[in-house]
């Protein structure tokens, strides 16, 4: 016969409650519920026994509403710990003892450990479940992808859509080549009416090849790579030519001091006859050595904050709309702007006379001009593309494609500066650029809700199209990281459970998950189907009093 449950004991144990209250003897209400007596007496017996826990609290945990509460306070010390934290069980059961909730549940490492499995493996399936039912009723869409891989040390491939943070791959792979990239995303996007047409990551060669080769989209350069390759170039070198030279000016400056000292000293004693040492140009020309020293130390210095003024330039620079001006920024001109900033390096790299190895580390950078111009060039073709979908009048057209695509990128650009005057001017710019378009007498205004909705929906999706930095991918391959130095280790299911969570539970400000803004409708909550999937709590067992340790040198009984 299987054992009853904590749930049923309570429910057991009410039901005897109720019917002693109403008069019946204990057999009698024994054999109403269909419990044998000793059974029961045994039950609450146990449920008062708790040791040195209050009774009130014994007798509430006793109850139905105590287990359905102490179920939920211990599948949330394990979802936090565990899932959130990147704890172990070990420190799950260290809570359940400090907490005195031991007395409880069984808080020892099996227990919990099965529990902790079962919590991972029903996250897993509430996922996949939420994720198949959102597919059925989500609309096609194009979308662009961020890639890149991390170790555990094993290979984790990770992919995520951008805009919405919807983890789309994660899972530990043999290689990371370009086949193996390109079957397991397959996998990963199977059921879901999605398109890939743009794919963001590093310069790695498997990376541009699944994306441009088999699934023939555009590859956008990740402009963080850039950056950092000119950065190579220039920040160490630099860094040791503003060393030496403040060692060489204070190198002067000591000599300085030292030819003042002489002088000094000198004169403060009694000298026969004869020349005295030519201490005025001594210090002339420790005084011209120390000029000369600090002029090259401050353009030493000046080039060092140029290199930083120009890697920054690079990204204040690569934009389908200028944010100075709002307008759109084609091939031609984001061209020029970059030409003229790479200009700008190479001189800076001769006049610093930088080494071979740098100007190798600018010359690798400045390769991915080109494939900075064709996403430029890819942005605005399909940009055009969708405007043109919606069959607007000519005027309506240059109105979305002018000032609400501007208008919605600059505000996209706004959120992530880290400046407060920063994005408060581009806050500002978009809200002009969008002005004219809330004007009762804009012919924009005369259309149905239903159209302006479409418009709407189809300028904020061109205006996501830009994609210039996988750092997404990134910030999740550190944390991905933090739980496997904990964990030491990253099973397949934990893996799993870690991705679900993230998709499915952690909300932004506006208190929206990841899948709710990919699929387009917010899935059930996650925590509260755990709460009707995950077993209830083991009970504790019945401790044995252990045996005092006997001293070695105690003398036995004969």
């Amino acid at each position: 016969m299987k054992p009853a449950t904590r749930l049923e004991r309570a429910q057991t144990l009410t039901a005897a409650a109720s019917a002693c209250a109403a008069a019946q003897s204990e057999r009698q209400a024994a054999a109403a519920i269909g419990c044998p007596r000793s059974t029961l007496r045994d039950w609450s017996h146990s449920a008062l026994a708790v040791g040195d826990a209050p009774a009130a609290l014994a007798a509430f945990i006793a109850t139905e509403a105590g287990v359905h509460w102490l179920h939920q306070l211990v599948l949330a010390i394990h979802f936090v710990i565990t899932l959130r934290a990147g704890g172990g069980v070990r420190l799950v059961s260290e809570v359940l003892e400090l907490s005195g909730l031991s007395a409880f549940v069984g808080a020892s490492y099996g227990s919990q450990q099965a529990l902790n499995a079962a919590l991972e493996q029903a996250v897993v399936d509430i996922a996949a479940e939420q994720r198949q039912a959102l597919a059925a009723g989500m609309a096609p869409r194009q979308m662009t992808v961020c890639e890149d891989e991390t170790f555990h040390p094993a290979i984790c491939l990770v992919a995520l859509e951008p805009v919405s943070n919807f983890i789309l791959l994660e899972q530990y792979a043999e290689d990371r080549t370009a086949a193996t990239w390109t079957q397991a995303l397959a996998a990963a996007c199977a059921g879901l009416p999605i398109t890939l047409v743009q794919g963001t990551s590093d310069e790695a060669t498997a990376l541009r090849r699944h994306i441009e080769h088999d699934h023939q989209a555009q590859h956008s350069p990740d402009l963080f790579h850039l950056q950092h390759e000119v950065a190579k170039g220039t920040g160490l070198s630099l860094a040791r030519a503003v060393r030496e030279a403040d060692a060489e000016v204070a190198t002067a400056e000591a000599q300085l001091q030292a030819e003042r000292e002489a002088e000094q000293a000198y004169r403060q004693q009694r000298h026969g006859p004869g020349r005295p040492p030519a201490f005025a140009q001594r210090i002339q020309g420790a005084l011209q050595r120390w000029a000369a020293a600090a002029v090259a130390r401050d353009q030493t210095q000046a080039r060092q904050e140029e290199a930083k003024t120009l890697i920054r330039a690079l990204g204040e620079a690569y934009h389908p709309f200028d944010l100075e001006r709002g307008e759109a920024q084609p091939p031609e001109r984001l061209g020029e702007r970059l030409n003229a900033i790479w200009q700008r390096l190479e001189a800076l790299a001769e006049a610093a006379d930088l080494p071979a190895r740098a100007r190798a580390h600018l010359q690798k950078a400045k390769r991915l001009n080109t494939a900075l111009l064709t996403t430029i060039a890819f942005f605005f073709a399909t940009v055009h593309q969708r405007v043109e979908a919606l069959n607007l009048a000519p005027d309506l057209e240059t109105a979305v494609l002018e000032q609400r695509i501007p208008a919605i990128y600059l505000e996209r650009v706004a959120t992530k500066c880290s400046g407060a005057e920063a994005r408060q001017c581009l806050a500002a710019l978009s809200a002009q650029r969008l002005a004219p378009l809330r004007a009762a007498d804009h012919p924009i205004q005369a259309l149905e809700a239903t159209q302006r909705a479409e418009i709407e929906q189809v300028a904020s999706d061109c205006a996501n199209l830009f994609q210039r930095s996988s750092s997404a991918v990134e910030g999740r391959n550190g944390q991905l990281s933090l739980f496997h130095h904990g964990c030491h280790r990253l099973s397949a299911r934990k893996l799993s459970a870690l991705t679900a969570v993230h998709n499915f539970y952690i909300r932004r400000a506006d208190q929206t998950t990841a899948a709710e803004r990919f699929f387009g409708r917010a899935p059930p909550p996650l925590f509260e189907q755990l709460l009707e999937r995950v077993p209830l709590p083991p009970r504790p067992r019945r401790r044995r009093a252990c045996a005092p340790k006997v001293s070695y040198l105690t003398p036995m009984a004969a």
